[in-house]
């Protein structure tokens, strides 16, 4: 690759196949190595050297270690050619990121394993509110919970839940299974026809893009309707 003396090596100006943001975006996070994710935050390298070549640097100085990396300060970074003040705090506070995000867990998404345990992590946002809600809960493998999300609001007598809407918002967060749910302000927990059929569409649509619906819930007040409790799934 050819450069003007001088010039910084910036990731715009590299062969599309090399650009580590573009293969992002076409294989994913996981397809990076550490040097291509740390390149994207630095974004240029030197006049000698590419973002990724400083990035590998960097790393060298780490003994290839992002946890030994991560006890590297402002300083520390600074000391190594190519970085100065400004890339040194992008990388540390993307490591201070990764290091909450670690100190958090999976294991603090609720995890559910009846009806009971999705109801209470919805029932504080449908079950005294007197219009119709529609909320979506997006969880993965282990049945722990990555979001909840509203999908829509309507009157006192209903509310539109799109599927598509519904999928699209599943497939962004690489959902495995989905839970939908909504309020009956009538208190009458007895399933509408549009509600059969939303379930239908949803759980047929589901199948197709291997995103399973494990339950349609109806909170009316303190109490709920389950669609896989009743067998209906």
């Amino acid at each position: 690759m050819k450069k003007e003396k001088g010039s910084f090596l910036n990731i715009k100006s590299w062969a599309a196949e090399d650009r580590p943001r573009e293969k992002l975006l076409l294989k994913g996070t996981a397809a990076l190595s550490d040097a291509e994710l740390i390149a994207i935050l630095l974004g240029t390298g030197t006049a000698s050297m590419s973002a990724v070549d400083v990035a590998k640097s960097m790393l060298q100085q780490a003994g290839n270690n992002l946890d030994d990396l991560a006890r590297f300060t402002v300083k520390d970074l600074m000391k190594i050619k190519g970085i100065g003040e400004a890339k040194a705090i992008a990388i540390v506070s993307a490591l201070e990121l990764g290091r909450r995000r670690k100190d958090s867990g999976a294991t603090d998404r609720p995890k559910i394993a009846v009806s009971k345990d999705a109801y209470e992590l919805l029932k504080g946002d449908l079950m005294d509110i007197p219009h119709e809600e529609f909320w979506l809960l997006l969880l993965n493998r282990a049945n722990r919970v990555i979001r909840k999300h509203k999908i829509s609001l309507g009157g006192v007598h209903g509310t539109v839940a799109d599927p598509k809407i519904i999928f699209k918002t599943a497939l962004e967060e690489l959902a495995s299974g989905i839970i939908v749910a909504h309020n009956h302000p009538s208190g009458n927990l007895t399933p509408s026809q549009q509600d059969i059929d939303l379930t239908r569409k949803l759980k047929e649509a589901g199948k197709l893009l291997e995103i399973q619906l494990l339950d349609h819930l109806i909170v009316a007040g303190k109490q709920y309707y389950s669609f896989a409790d009743e067998g209906l799934l």
